[in-house]
């Protein structure tokens, strides 16, 4: 089945609400940009938190490496959640429609995260917060799999030929979006409040407004999927889901590649975001608020190289620039890391660097090989290679390596981001052969 042209359907006719107010693919590409920065904004914040809160709250008791290398353990539950939770929000989308699966997935989200800040430490309820800590952040993950509205593949599929790198790195912008928020919340309360208070309530408040973003984030998403032009892209399969396994059994190679496409990109945003924010917090006398500014400085930086993704896929080809940016996050993965042991200029040259790199990576990573699905298995299989990409290329990423860092020095923890680069390099080249067969 041929996709609709985006561009001809909806940039020169527009789109008729509810309401009769034409929904353009501006409207859309906001749509997509605010519900990407909520979970991305929630997503900081746990990781955010998970150094700076979760070791001394929930692990007082180990000592501070290994605090922070149980509280990164916790934080990879949520990768292995969201399989899951997409397996099960398919089903719901089946039986009950797409904005039924948003509006419970999006409760269930903000639901976790803000228990979370109700949550007492260890000192309080002693091995039972860490198991409630655990179960909430597994409700984040499942709850993130229900979260896939399709948006973004019809922004990046069904745009004009020569636009479609420009579409595809719209979504992307949501990551340091939410990054830049997150760190300047967590900044003014660890600047504002003592460490104490800091530690007993301050930490609590960034997770209430998640929640509070995640509401926002429901009636945007809502809003486009009610437009008439979504469900007639719905009801001509082109957004529907398909059943996983059927989907998993005739494109498994689809799948497999889809997964390790983007893992340079992907391995390389925890190594530019959690990671060095916990190396600078046990190896060096840096404050952590000096380093948040930098962080949402350099995520700043990234929002412009996505940007500029956008402009380079269309020009020189997205696959191209997927191949260039992934030797040179391999380069990077070198002598890169040791720049977090050279004091602050060395940190700003880390950060500034890795989110150049990311935001071009990153920036095209998402559905890079979407149109290689079959119509009928494209939002299933989209949604299945997210996940997986997120779960081998990130969700151990920070754990494996500040471990690594903890053993054999900063030059080591680049060995996790080498393999990423590596992975990318020979997923694109295999896609490429597969291409050539047909």
């Amino acid at each position: 089945m041929t996709a609709i042209p985006f561009y001809n359907g909806m940039a020169e006719q527009g789109l008729r609400g509810h309401a009769g107010h034409s929904v353009s693919p501006g409207d859309i590409a906001i749509g997509v940009i605010i519900g990407r920065t909520s979970e991305f904004f929630d997503f900081f914040v746990y990781a955010i938190a998970s150094v700076l809160v979760f070791p001394k709250v929930f692990f007082p008791f180990a000592p501070p490496l290994q605090a922070m290398l149980w509280s990164f353990s916790l934080f990879a539950l949520a990768f292995l959640a969201r399989p899951v939770g997409s397996v099960a929000f398919m089903a719901v989308d089946r039986m009950l429609g797409r904005e039924a699966k948003l509006t419970i997935a999006l409760f269930l989200l903000g639901g976790s995260t803000a228990a979370i800040a109700f949550l007492p430490g260890y000192e309080t309820l002693g091995a039972q917060a860490i198991w409630l800590l655990a179960l909430f952040r597994l409700g984040q993950g499942f709850a993130l799999g229900g979260t896939w509205d399709g948006l973004a593949s019809l922004l990046a599929l069904n745009a004009p030929e020569n636009r479609r790198g420009w579409y595809a790195m719209i979504p992307q912008l949501g990551a340091p979006l939410g990054l830049i928020v997150a760190s300047l919340l967590f900044a003014f309360f660890t600047a504002s409040l003592s460490t104490a208070d800091f530690l007993e309530w301050g930490w609590r408040y960034p997770f209430f407004v998640a929640f509070a973003i995640n509401v926002v984030a429901l009636f945007a998403r809502l809003r486009m999927v009610a437009t008439p032009e979504f469900r007639r892209l719905y009801e001509s399969r082109d957004l529907q889901a398909a059943p996983v396994l059927e989907t998993v059994s005739r494109e498994w190679r689809t799948v497999a590649i889809g997964v390790f496409a983007p893992l340079a990109s992907f391995a390389l945003f925890h190594m530019v975001t959690v990671f060095p924010l916990s190396w600078v917090l046990l190896f060096t006398p840096e404050q952590p608020t000096s380093f948040l500014l930098i962080e949402a400085g350099s995520a700043a930086i990234g929002v412009l190289a996505i940007i500029a993704s956008g402009r380079l896929a269309d020009r020189i080809g997205r696959r191209r620039l997927l191949v260039v940016s992934a030797a040179a996050i391999a380069a990077f993965s070198g002598f890169a890391p040791q720049l977090l042991g050279l004091g602050e200029g060395g940190e700003i040259a880390f950060m500034v660097l890795g989110f150049i790199l990311l935001g071009l990576a990153f920036g095209q990573s998402s559905g890079a090989v979407s149109s290689n699905f079959a119509t009928r298995h494209r939002y299933t299989g989209s949604a299945l290679t997210s996940d997986l990409a997120w779960l081998f290329g990130a969700g151990f990423a920070p754990l494996v390596a500040l471990w690594l860092a903890a053993q054999g020095g900063l030059l080591a923890s680049g060995a996790y981001l080498l393999s990423g680069a590596l992975a990318t390099l020979v997923a694109l080249w295999l896609n490429a052969e597969l291409a050539s067969r047909h």
